[in-house]
Formats: C-alpha cells, sequence, structure tokens
C-alpha cells in the first residue's frame, strides 16, 4: 500500500452529518439508497448515494449520524448527483456497515 504524508491526509475533508431524508433508488446498476444529509450551516444539506442495502432501509436512517467526505467533486449515479462520500466497512460478506463517531457531536464537526 502506498504510504502519504499528513498533510495529504488532511485535505480529506471528513465530516459527521445526520441524514435528514432517506429513500431507495431504483435506477441505481446496484441496490442503492439515496441520502440528504445536513453538516451544519458551514456546509449545509448534501446527498448521496450509498450501496448499503443489505444492512439498512431508508426509514431506520433518517436521525443516523452518518461521516463522508465533503470535498470529493460531485459524481454522476444515472440521473442523480452524489454530493458526498458517505464512509463504511465491508463486513465478512462485502456489505457495507456504515461509519459513525462513538458519541454525539454536531453536524459538520471534521474528522481531526
Amino acid at each position: 500500500m502506498d504510504q502519504i504524508d499528513f498533510d495529504h491526509f488532511m485535505k480529506i475533508d471528513i465530516r459527521c452529518g445526520t441524514v435528514v431524508d432517506a429513500s431507495d433508488f431504483p435506477e441505481a446498476r446496484k441496490p442503492a439508497i439515496k441520502l440528504a444529509i445536513e453538516f451544519g450551516p458551514e456546509i449545509g444539506k448534501k446527498k448521496s448515494s450509498a450501496q448499503i442495502t443489505d444492512h439498512y432501509s431508508p426509514e431506520e436512517l433518517i436521525g443516523r449520524k452518518v461521516m463522508a467526505v465533503v470535498n470529493f467533486p460531485p459524481r454522476q449515479i444515472g440521473p442523480f448527483m452524489s454530493e458526498v462520500l458517505v464512509l463504511g466497512f465491508p463486513d465478512e460478506g462485502a456489505a457495507i456497515v456504515l461509519a459513525k463517531p462513538d458519541g454525539d457531536v454536531p453536524d459538520g464537526a471534521r474528522l481531526a
């Protein structure tokens, strides 16, 4: 694996946000959920498409804290523009489990 220095890592802007809306995304090639995530006054609300249907339904995601990279360029996913990359880890079967802070942090808090 290539190593990076700390300055490169600091260029990645990872923030905490709260899912305020979630819906099925039937137009996606792989099963996915469309998310609207509130990142606080500095960043605001951003959209994301996440392939997380193995462990989550749209209804249970509302109000959940998530972590996302907020400074990647937007990416067109079918008819949907995904603005942030929600972070997660693959379980033993390669299904994604969302990363979240272990405690209450405000929307927009940056990973330090």
